[in-house]
């Protein structure tokens, strides 16, 4: 951060595809709302998930694949944010640095796109489906065990011309809802699965800004945190991480805000040729985010109890 006779700079960090460069913009959107005299700089930083496209993400590590290099930017002091989808974040926070906002979140669940607008249930006996995620395959196979998964990988304008390429593998492929709703592609999906369907990834749908850890960037992020995300996530990734798992283990939770200011947290993990599927669920209140916290880890032990463990290992 640096002042100026305008006031105060900020630099973000961001990935160069266009979903990126969208939720960068969406943050700095909502910082220069906050704060009137905020000037805001963006700087495009290449990571090695973007490098990489031609092996499967689970094959190349999963954890840090898409922030490590904008990680070592804010150690370094050349960036002071970094946004990130809050799904590729790993859960433990690296020294010195924290998730220092989440804004409301976006649609969580997960889609399919079909050029032939099947629906998971339409989807033909052997039908092809792309993903590059575990939690979606063995969601799908549990489902469908007859489905055929395949990889596919590229930014989401790259996936859905494959998917609708009629010379093309692909009879469907999933994705988030969140990146094509906010890329204004809404019109390619086929259907929009259910929670029941495809539960989504710990923290689907939602940002974190990411920062090193001191009080003038967690006050200047302040204003555009979203509490009832935050609660809803921070239970969801405490799932995650009670189960030592990162984004290449078929794991999935999904927190949700009841009237009674309750949240339900539902997780599941499963086989990665989805044979098994083992389904936990809990309440929490959301007056302290310890409770989200320790129903995260409560909700992992369930799990655990059930034979969650053995299936985690065979996914490494």
């Amino acid at each position: 951060m640096t002042d100026t006779d305008r006031g105060m700079t900020v630099v973000i960090g961001t990935r160069g595809s266009q979903l990126a460069r969208w939720q960068t913009n969406r943050v700095q959107e909502l910082l220069q709302a906050a704060h009137a005299d905020l000037q805001v700089e963006v700087t495009v930083i290449t990571t090695q998930g973007d490098r990489v496209l031609d092996t499967p993400l689970p094959l190349l590590g999963g954890k840090g694949l898409f922030t490590a290099e904008l990680e070592a930017e804010l150690h370094s002091g050349a960036i002071d944010y970094a946004v990130h989808s809050l799904k590729d974040l790993p859960t433990d926070d690296p020294d010195g640095l924290i998730v220092g906002a989440i804004p409301e979140r976006a649609i969580p669940f997960d889609v399919l796109v079909s050029r032939k607008g099947h629906t998971l249930d339409t989807l033909p006996e052997k039908a092809t489906v792309g993903t590059s995620s575990r939690r979606r395959a063995a969601q799908l196979l549990h489902q469908r065990p007859d489905l055929h998964i395949i990889d596919v990988r590229g930014n989401i304008d790259t996936r859905v011309k494959k998917a609708l390429d009629d010379e093309g593998p692909y009879d469907a492929i999933v994705l988030a809802q969140a990146g094509l709703s906010r890329l204004g592609m809404d019109d390619v999906i086929s259907e929009v699965l259910s929670p029941q369907q495809m539960l989504p990834a710990p923290g689907q749908g939602a940002l974190g800004i990411q920062c090193r850890n001191e009080p003038e960037s967690l006050q200047t992020l302040a204003p555009i945190h979203h509490l009832e995300t935050a609660m809803a996530v921070t239970a969801e990734r405490a799932f995650l991480a009670a189960l030592g798992g990162g984004c290449s283990v078929p794991v999935a939770a999904y927190a949700l805000k009841q009237p009674n200011g309750m949240y339900d947290l539902i997780g599941r993990v499963c086989a990665v040729d989805g044979s098994m599927l083992i389904e936990v669920e809990t309440k929490f209140t959301g007056d302290r985010i310890e409770n989200a916290l320790h129903a995260g880890k409560e909700l992992a032990e369930q799990a655990i109890d059930r034979g969650a463990g053995p299936l985690l290992e065979a996914a490494e």
